[in-house]
């Protein structure tokens, strides 16, 4: 089951996040037809959030046609985002960790590795386009 997390410094709205957050986990085959999200009422104990919001992000979910709500059972996966295989992922999941091990070994903290990341990647898929 996914655990959401907010990041006050994403720039995007706590909804947005949950949405981005299940996007995500369908892309990378960690949440699979008929698995149920967390219930509303859990999220909004976890992370402190009206509960309106989490509604929100599951009703763009729900339009989106990735899930379902079942009255009274709860919100399941109804399809998946994931092209890739796990056995793809995985080779590609243990370099990024090795290099995240080394840029923190040469003192990088969390937001020069992720501004680094960011536009290495940005740059890259410009060069792509061109």
């Amino acid at each position: 089951m996914i655990e959401f997390h907010l990041d006050g410094r994403s720039g995007l709205s706590p909804y947005q996040q949950l949405v981005q957050q299940v996007r995500h986990a369908l892309r990378l085959g960690l949440l699979q037809e008929g698995d149920q999200l967390p219930k509303v009422k859990d999220v909004v104990a976890q992370l402190a959030i009206n509960p309106n919001t989490v509604l929100k992000a599951y009703r763009e979910l729900e339009h989106d046609g990735l899930v379902a709500a079942r009255p009274g059972v709860g919100t399941f996966v109804t399809a998946t985002l994931n092209g890739v295989s796990h056995t793809t992922l995985g080779p590609l999941r243990q370099d990024l960790r090795r290099w995240l091990t080394k840029a923190r070994m040469a003192g990088l903290d969390e937001e020069s590795i992720e501004a680094l990341f960011t536009t290495t990647f940005r740059n890259a898929a410009g060069e792509e386009i061109a």
